[in-house]
C-alpha cells in the first residue's frame, strides 16, 4: 500500500476487521452446528456493527486527513461547507 494512502488509524481498522472476520467464522460454525437462530442473529449483528464501525472510522479519517490536505489553502472563513460536510458524515 503506498505511503500516501496509509493513515494512523489503519492498524486499528485492520485489528477491528480481523476480529470481525473471526466472529464471522464463528457465526458460520454456529449455523453448521444448528445453534438457535436468536444466538446467530445476535452474533451477526455484532459482526455487522464491527464492520460498520471500521468503515465509519476509515471514512472519517480520510475526510480529516485527505480532504483537509486538499483544501488546506482555502481560508478558514470559506471552509464552512467543507466543515459541515465533515460533520454530517458522522451520521453515516
Amino acid at each position: 500500500m503506498p505511503d500516501d494512502h496509509t493513515h494512523a488509524s489503519h492498524p486499528e481498522i485492520v485489528k477491528r476487521l480481523k476480529r470481525a472476520e473471526g466472529h464471522l467464522r464463528s457465526v458460520v460454525e454456529m449455523i453448521e452446528a444448528g445453534r438457535p437462530c436468536l444466538d446467530i442473529a445476535q452474533q451477526l449483528h455484532a459482526v455487522e456493527a464491527a464492520i460498520a464501525n471500521a468503515k465509519r472510522t476509515l471514512i472519517h479519517d480520510h475526510l480529516d486527513h485527505c480532504l483537509d490536505h486538499v483544501v488546506g489553502g482555502v481560508p478558514r472563513a470559506k471552509r464552512g461547507p467543507i466543515d459541515e460536510f465533515k460533520a454530517i458524515t458522522k451520521y453515516l
